[in-house]
C-alpha cells in the first residue's frame, strides 16, 4: 500500500466535513450500537432543551460533555443508547405565540379557542430542529435523533398522566391555597426552583406611611413598603412582640408616631441631630390589638380588619419595624393574618385580574397594571396626608425567565407535590450518587434539598400535558386518570389519540356519588414535571419496555449546568424518589456557565460573543470542544469565552499533534527511498524497546493510558484532558526532538526501524485516546496510521473509523517507572537550562561550557550521569557537572515564612517568633531544611510553617571554580533541582561550534518545514530561488533529496515569527 501523502498545510474545518462525509457514508454512528449490540448496556439521559430557541455555547459545552463520557463508555465495552429529547410544551412555546399574536390575557385565549392556540404552539414546537440537529452534527456529538423522544407525544403525555396518578394515589397530591410567584406575563404562578433562576437589580419605591390609631387619631403607626400597589389591599400592620418601640414627637411637624427607635433613620438622614422627643416607650405586646384608621375605603367593610397583629418575624435591619400586610401578596402577611383572624383560608381579597391589572374591586384603579399603578398611589396618598417619606430603593428581585417580566407574590389556588415530608430520603438518595465536582452536591444542591418546598405543579395555561383529575363541581369527588385506556373506559369515548387539552376538555366521567359529572381541573403540568418524568416517559413506562426500562433505570450518567441544581436534578430526584425511593442517577457531571470574554451573561442584543457557527469554521469542532472541556467550567466554574485562547489552542496542541502525525508519514517516505524500507505494524508481535527514549514514551503512554481509565471512571474528565495534552506536547517537543535523527536513518535503518515502532505506537494510541475528545483529528489520523497496519487473516472486526475499536487497554511489559523518572530528571535540567539561557539572552546556538546540577537524591544523580549526553546535545553545553555539594557552589538557604498561617495558628505568640526569625543563623536553617521542626521563643514550628527558599550566591559559586576569573554563573532550581549554569562565552567553543567550516568550503544547503501555516516559506523559497543562490553560493533544498550517506556538518531548527524549519548544512 502507499505511504500516504500527508499535506503541509491543514484546515481543521475542511477536513471535519470530509470525516462528516464519511462517517454519513458508513452510518458510522448506527453501525456503532449495531456493533456493540449484545454489551453490557451502559445508560445514559439527555435532558431535553426546547427547540424554540436555538443552541448557544451552553448546550454546546454540556453536549460535549456529554458526547465525550458516552463515546468512552463505548470504546470501553460497552452498549450506549443515545436518544435525543425534545421539550415541547410550556411557557417558552406559549410565549412565543403570546408575543406573535398580540395575546394580553385570558379572555384573548378564550376568543381564538385553545383548539386554534395550541395548534399555533405546536406549528413552533420544533422551530429550530434542523439547526439543532445540524449544530449537534457538527460538534461531532453522536446521538439519535430519528429514535428522539418528545414530551408533546402521545405515548410521553400517557406516561406522565401514569407518573401524577402514583403520587396522587400515594396521597402526595394536594389542592392548596397558597402565595406562590406568579408571571403576569406569562399569566401563570410558577415554581419556587424557577423564581429563583432570574434575579434582578431593579429601583423600586421607598415610602414610609401613617396609620392614625382609632382612639387616638394624633398618634400614628408608621410602616414601610417597596410595593405601593399592594396598599389597596392592606388589611393590617405587624408588629414585634419581642421589640420595644418608641412614640416620639416630631419637633418639625409636631406629628407623632410610633416605630422602632433603631430604625428612625426611615424619616431622618441622621437621626443624633434630628429634632424630636420621645415620649414613651412601647413594648409590642401592648401595640397588639390597637385598630387604626384604613388607607382605602375599598375593604372597610370586613370585620376583623386593620388591626394591629404581633409575630416574630418581623425584623429590626429594614424598615420601620411595623409591617404592612396584604395577605394575597406575602407568604407572611397570609400566614399571619390567617393565624390572627383576619383572613380565612377561602377568602383573600386580590383584586388583580390574571393579567396583574386591578379589577372593579379597586374602581380607582381598575385596569391599571399594578407596576403602573405606584405612582398614582403614592400621588393620591400624599393627598391624604398618610405619606411621610418618598425616596427609591434599589435591591436584587426575581424575574420570570421567560417573560422577563417582575414577578409578584400572589395567592393561588394550585395543586402541588409533597417535598418537605420526603427532604429525608431525597438527601439520603442524593448521598448516594456520585457529583463532580462534589462540592455542587455537598453544598449547593444538598442546601436546596434542605430548603425544599413542597411543589407547585400546576399551570393556568393550555399548551401542556393536562392535569389528569377530573373534579366534581362541589370539589368532594376527585378521580385520577394515568392512561389513555383508563380515559376511555371512565368517559365512555374510544380512540383517544391525543392528550391534549383541546381534545380532553370536553370530556366528562359521570360520578359515583350522585354528583352529576365530573369535568377535568383546567390546569395543565408544569413542564418540570414532564422533565422529571422523562425516565419514565421516553420508555412509554409502564406500558412498554417494562424489562429493559429495569436494566437502564437509574442512569450510569447525566450531566447538565449548573442552573440545573435548581431544575431538571431536582424534579428528577423528587418524583424517582416518591415513586422508587432512589435517585434516578448514578453518576453527574455539573458543568458551570459560559459567559463573555468581558464576564457578564452572553447577550444576543449585546453582541459581546462570536457566532458559534463562525467558531466552528474557524479553528473547528475539535478546537472547540476541547478549549471548553479543559477549562475551568468542567469543575462548574464560570469560563469566560475568548476566541484568543482557541486560537491559542490550535496553535499549541492540534498543530504540533498534526506535524508530527504529518513528520512520520514524512520519515516512512524517506526510509522508503533511501533504505527502501517498508513499515508494517504487527501489534501481535513481541518486541522489546532497548533505547532509553523508546522505554520511556512508551512507558509514559501506559501510564497515562491507566491514568485516564482510573479517572474517567471517576468522571474527571478536568484531570484527564490536561494529562492527554501533555502526552502530544511530550510526544512533539521531547521525543520527536531528541529522536530526529534516529527517525530519519542516520544511525543505522535498525535502529531507524525502533524509533518509527515506537513513534507510531504513540500516534496510533493516542488517535484512539483522543476519539472521544476530539472525534474528527482522531478520526483523520487513523484512517492513514491504519494503513501501516498488518492485515489480518479471517474473519475481521469493522475497523473503518477509530470510533469503532476499543480504548486501548494497559501493556504491562511497557511500564518502567525507572525510565521515566530518569528522563523526568532530564526534562528538569533541560527546562532550567534553557530558562537561564533565555534569561540572560544565551541561545542555544551558543556553545556554553559547563552545566551543574545539583540534587541531594543519588538517584537523580545518577539518571542525569545516564543521560547526560541529551542534555550535552540539547543545551549545546560542553561539560555536565553532577553534586550533591551545595556548599561548594554557593548554595545557601532561607526560612520564608507563611504570616497569615502563623499569625492565626500562634495568635499572640506569633510576635515573639516573627521578631526571632530575623537572627536565624545558617545553622538552625540547615536543621529545619533536614528536619523540618525547629523552635523558636519556645514555640515548635514544623513542616508547612516555612517555604524553604533556595539562594545561589554566584560570587562563591565562581571563588569554588577552578577558572574563577573566567565564570559567569548563573542558577535556576525548581523543588529539589539546582542547575548552575555557566554562561560567560568562550571563544574557543564558538569556533569549534561552527562545524570546523572555512569561508572557502563548499556547503550544500537542506531544509525541512516543521511549522509552516500560511505556506509563507515554502512559497519565498521559491519565489526567491536565483537571490538565495547567490546569497549563499548554493541552492535551498528540501531535506528528502538529501543523498544517502550525506555529511552532515550541522542542524538546526530555525525560527522566523510563526513558521520554524530545519536547516541542514551538508559537505559538498
Amino acid at each position: 500500500m502507499p505511504i500516504p501523502e500527508v499535506p503541509a498545510q491543514i484546515s481543521f474545518p475542511a477536513e471535519e466535513h470530509k470525516v462528516l462525509e464519511f462517517w454519513d457514508k458508513i452510518d458510522a454512528f448506527q453501525t456503532s450500537l449495531k456493533l456493540s449490540e449484545g454489551r453490557k448496556p451502559y445508560s445514559f439521559y439527555d435532558g431535553p432543551p426546547f427547540a424554540t430557541g436555538l443552541p448557544h455555547y451552553g448546550h454546546l459545552l454540556a453536549g460535549t460533555i456529554k458526547d465525550v463520557v458516552t463515546r468512552y463508555a463505548h470504546q470501553t465495552g460497552h452498549y450506549v443508547e443515545r436518544r435525543f429529547g425534545w421539550d415541547c410544551h410550556g411557557l417558552p412555546v406559549e410565549h412565543e405565540i403570546d408575543k406573535k399574536l398580540g395575546i394580553k390575557s385570558v379572555d384573548d385565549v378564550m376568543k381564538m379557542g385553545i383548539k386554534a392556540y395550541n395548534a399555533e404552539c405546536r406549528a413552533i414546537v420544533m422551530k429550530y430542529s434542523s439547526e439543532w440537529e445540524a449544530s449537534v452534527r457538527r460538534i461531532g456529538r453522536w446521538i439519535d435523533f430519528k429514535n428522539d423522544y418528545k414530551t408533546l407525544n402521545t405515548s410521553f403525555m400517557e406516561s406522565v398522566w401514569w407518573v401524577f396518578k402514583q403520587l396522587y394515589e400515594k396521597g402526595q397530591v394536594y389542592k392548596g391555597f397558597m402565595i406562590m410567584p406568579y408571571s403576569t406575563g406569562c399569566t401563570t404562578p410558577m415554581s419556587n426552583f424557577e423564581a429563583n433562576q432570574n434575579y434582578k437589580d431593579t429601583i423600586d419605591p421607598s415610602v414610609v406611611l401613617s396609620f392614625p390609631l382609632v382612639s387616638d387619631p394624633t398618634v400614628s403607626l408608621l410602616a414601610w413598603t417597596t410595593t405601593p400597589w399592594t396598599l389597596p389591599t392592606n388589611l393590617a400592620l405587624c408588629v414585634n412582640p419581642a421589640f420595644e418601640y418608641v412614640k416620639i414627637k416630631d419637633g418639625e411637624t409636631g406629628n407623632i408616631w410610633i416605630l422602632l427607635e433603631s430604625r428612625l433613620e426611615m424619616l431622618y438622614k441622621d437621626p443624633k441631630k434630628a429634632k424630636y422627643t420621645v415620649l414613651e416607650k412601647i413594648p409590642g405586646t401592648a401595640l397588639k390589638g390597637l385598630e387604626y384608621v384604613p388607607l382605602f375605603d375599598y375593604y372597610r367593610h370586613r370585620k376583623g380588619c386593620f388591626v394591629v397583629v404581633a409575630d416574630g418575624y418581623v425584623t429590626n435591619d429594614s424598615g420601620t419595624g411595623i409591617v404592612h400586610q396584604a395577605p394575597a401578596f406575602g407568604e407572611d402577611d397570609y400566614r399571619v393574618c390567617l393565624a390572627h383572624g383576619v383572613v380565612s383560608g377561602e377568602d383573600v381579597p386580590c383584586p388583580l385580574d390574571p393579567s396583574g391589572n386591578f379589577t372593579s374591586e379597586v374602581p380607582d384603579y381598575q385596569g391599571q397594571y399594578l407596576k403602573d399603578a405606584d405612582k398614582q398611589i403614592q400621588k393620591d396618598l400624599k393627598a391624604k396626608g398618610r405619606l411621610i417619606r418618598q425616596s427609591q430603593f434599589s435591591h436584587s428581585y426575581p424575574f420570570c425567565w421567560r417573560s422577563d417580566t417582575p414577578l409578584i407574590y400572589r395567592a393561588v389556588p394550585s395543586w402541588f407535590v409533597r417535598v418537605t415530608n420526603i427532604r429525608e430520603k431525597l438527601l439520603k438518595n442524593n448521598a448516594a450518587t456520585l457529583w463532580v465536582p462534589d462540592f455542587v452536591k455537598e453544598k449547593r444542591f444538598a442546601n436546596w434539598l434542605d430548603n425544599s418546598r413542597d411543589w407547585n405543579i400546576s399551570r393556568n395555561r393550555y399548551w401542556g400535558t393536562p392535569i389528569p383529575l377530573w373534579v366534581s363541581e362541589d370539589g368532594e369527588e376527585i378521580v385520577a386518570v394515568g392512561s389513555v385506556a383508563e380515559l376511555e373506559e371512565l368517559t365512555g369515548v374510544k380512540g383517544i389519540t391525543d392528550l391534549h387539552r383541546d381534545n380532553i376538555d370536553h370530556l366528562t366521567i359521570p360520578s359515583k356519588k350522585g354528583k352529576g359529572v365530573l369535568r377535568r381541573t383546567s390546569e395543565v403540568l408544569d413542564c418540570w414535571f414532564e422533565s422529571g418524568s422523562m425516565p419514565f416517559a421516553q420508555q412509554h413506562y409502564p406500558f412498554e419496555n417494562a424489562e429493559k426500562f429495569k436494566g437502564v433505570f437509574p442512569a450510569d450518567f447525566i450531566a447538565e449546568g449548573l442552573d440545573q441544581t435548581r431544575g431538571w436534578f431536582y424534579t428528577l430526584l423528587v418524583l424517582s424518589t416518591h415513586l422508587f425511593d432512589t435517585a434516578p442517577w448514578k453518576n453527574l457531571v455539573v458543568n458551570g456557565l459560559v459567559l463573555a470574554a468581558d464576564g457578564k451573561k452572553m447577550s444576543k442584543s449585546k453582541k459581546n460573543y462570536p457566532d458559534p457557527n463562525l467558531i466552528l469554521e474557524s479553528y473547528g469542532a475539535d478546537a472547540l470542544r476541547l478549549y471548553l472541556i479543559n477549562s475551568p467550567v468542567v469543575r462548574a466554574e464560570p469560563l469566560r469565552f475568548d476566541e484568543k485562547g482557541l486560537k491559542a489552542l490550535v496553535a499549541a496542541v492540534f498543530l504540533p499533534w498534526y506535524n508530527s502525525y504529518r513528520f512520520f508519514f514524512a520519515q516512512l517516505s524517506l526510509l522508503k527511498k533511501e533504505h527502501n524500507y517498508d513499515f508494517v505494524y504487527d501489534a501481535k508481535e513481541k518486541w522489546v524497546p532497548e533505547n532509553v527514549m523508546d522505554k520511556w514514551i512508551l512507558a509514559s503512554t501506559q501510564s497515562l493510558i491507566q491514568f485516564t481509565r482510573d479517572e474517567m471512571a471517576a468522571y474527571r474528565l478536568y484531570t484527564v484532558v490536561p494529562r492527554l495534552l501533555q502526552l502530544i506536547d511530550t510526544l512533539t517537543n521531547w521525543y520527536i526532538r531528541f529522536n530526529r535523527k534516529r527517525l530519519k536513518g542516520e544511525t543505522g535503518i535498525a535502529d531507524a526501524s525502533n524509533a518509527v515502532r515506537t513513534l507510531f505506537e504513540v500516534l496510533f494510541t493516542l488517535s484512539k485516546m483522543m476519539a472521544p475528545f476530539t472525534p474528527f483529528l482522531a478520526e483523520t489520523m487513523y484512517q492513514n496510521l491504519r494503513t501501516c497496519l498488518k492485515p489480518v487473516a479471517g474473519k475481521q472486526e469493522d475497523t473503518r473509523s477509530v470510533h469503532f475499536l476499543s480504548f486501548p487497554e494497559v501493556n504491562p511489559t511497557y511500564f518502567n517507572a525507572e525510565v521515566e523518572r530518569a528522563v523526568g530528571t532530564l526534562q528538569n535540567v533541560i527546562e532550567l537550562g534553557r530558562y537561564i539561557r533565555d534569561k540572560t539572552t544565551k541561545p542555544l546556538k551558543t556553545p556554553l561550557r559547563e552545566l551543574v546540577f545539583i540534587h541531594p537524591n543519588p538517584l537523580a544523580r545518577e539518571d542525569a550521569v545516564r543521560l547526560q549526553s541529551y542534555i550535552l546535545e540539547e543545551l549545546n553545553i560542553k561539560k555536565l557537572t553532577v553534586t550533591a555539594d551545595e556548599a561548594a557552589y554557593g548554595v545557601r538557604y532561607d526560612l520564608k515564612p507563611d504570616h497569615k498561617t502563623l499569625g492565626q495558628r500562634l495568635g499572640k505568640a506569633y510576635a515573639g517568633v516573627r521578631k526571632a526569625l530575623g537572627g536565624l543563623t545558617a545553622e538552625q536553617i540547615n536543621a529545619y531544611v533536614k528536619t523540618s521542626k525547629l523552635t523558636i521563643d519556645g514555640v515548635e514550628l514544623v513542616e508547612g510553617d516555612f517555604e524553604v527558599v533556595r539562594i545561589f550566591d554566584a560570587p562563591a559559586a565562581g571563588a569554588a571554580a577552578a577558572s574563577a576569573s573566567t565564570t559567569k554563573y548563573e542558577a535556576k532550581s525548581q523543588g529539589s533541582n539546582l542547575v548552575i549554569l555557566d554562561i560567560a562565552e568562550d571563544a574557543a567553543l564558538i569556533q569549534e561550534g561552527k562545524a570546523g567550516l572555512q569561508p572557502t568550503d563548499d556547503v550544500l544547503y537542506y531544509y525541512d518545514i516543521v511549522e509552516d501555516k500560511e505556506g509563507l516559506f515554502a512559497t519565498t523559497v521559491g519565489a526567491q530561488e536565483e537571490y538565495l543562490k547567490k546569497a549563499v553560493k548554493g541552492a535551498l533544498v528540501k531535506v528528502q533529496e538529501k543523498k544517502n550517506g550525506a555529511v552532515v556538518l550541522a542542524e538546526e531548527v530555525q525560527e522566523i515569527d510563526e513558521i520554524k524549519f530545519l536547516l541542514v548544512l551538508v559537505k559538498a
